[in-house]
């Protein structure tokens, strides 16, 4: 049986006039796509024609929520009531599935952003209000978690549909949270680098921090990120290498448990 890996990759975060990313560009090489919105980037008009490009190319959406931080670009630390965290997921997400909606597709999964996923990795509670208040909206919305951390023991404790995620172009600390970026060698900026990486993280099935730590872990699906200058050189480079060495692209179905 071929093995089978999604691709993902965060877009809808320009905002009016002013361009972020390459999201047509992406959208030819990703199977989801993460769409801001319209808290830490994008609007309406950028999340309207951001899905109808998605759902053109077949390629399956994900509300992307954040923090109210559109100048901090959802990357600053915030520290908000639970009560009020909910509130800004169910808002962000059901925006997210009117305009879906209106495109004549639908919202498959939720991922968060920046700091708050970055938060939501190591306080179990943060993120336990985050994705109860996204299954309060949709009971069975995918919930994309950042594999082996916080985020994967809330929702395997939910037993709700999760997928686990991995980064194409991070640095992971032997915990198996992200190595933050204001470090040296946080961000992979390498095509040639990046490729390879991935393909021997899914092979054997674990999370391979900078010190060479090997993580088993469940690895459903990659994020590409979009707001790099390399961003889409290193997409094509993770894609290419994965389906030379003989694993298919393809969406994510979600697991319980």
């Amino acid at each position: 049986m071929t093995k089978t890996i999604d691709l993902n990759a965060d877009m809808g975060e320009s905002f009016g006039p002013w361009t972020m990313g390459d999201d047509a560009a992406l959208l030819d090489i990703v199977s989801s796509a993460n769409i801001a919105c319209g808290f830490h980037a994008g609007d309406p008009d950028v999340m309207a024609r951001t899905m109808a490009l998605a759902s053109e190319n077949g390629v399956g959406i994900g509300a992307h929520p954040g923090f109210l931080d559109l100048q901090g670009f959802g990357r600053r630390k915030m520290h908000v009531p639970h009560g009020t965290l909910a509130s800004m997921i169910r808002y962000q997400l059901g925006a997210a599935q009117g305009m879906a909606r209106a495109a004549g597709t639908q919202v498959r999964h939720l991922k968060l952003h920046g700091a708050l996923s970055n938060m939501a990795c190591t306080d179990h509670a943060m993120a336990r209000a985050c994705y109860e208040a996204a299954l309060e909206v949709d009971p069975d919305i995918i919930i994309m978690v950042l594999a082996s951390t916080a985020m994967e023991e809330v929702v395997r404790g939910l037993g709700c549909n999760w997928c686990g995620e991995i980064f194409a172009d991070r640095a992971y600390n032997d915990d198996g949270t992200l190595v933050d970026r204001s470090l040296p060698g946080a961000v992979i900026h390498d095509p040639a680098l990046a490729g390879p990486r991935i393909l021997q993280m899914v092979e054997e099935g674990a999370i391979i921090t900078e010190s060479g730590k090997r993580i088993p872990t469940a690895i459903d699906t990659i994020c590409l990120h979009g707001d790099t200058a390399e961003a889409v050189q290193l997409a094509q480079s993770v894609r290419t290498s994965l389906t030379e060495g003989g694993i298919a692209i393809r969406q994510f179905s979600g697991r319980r448990g």
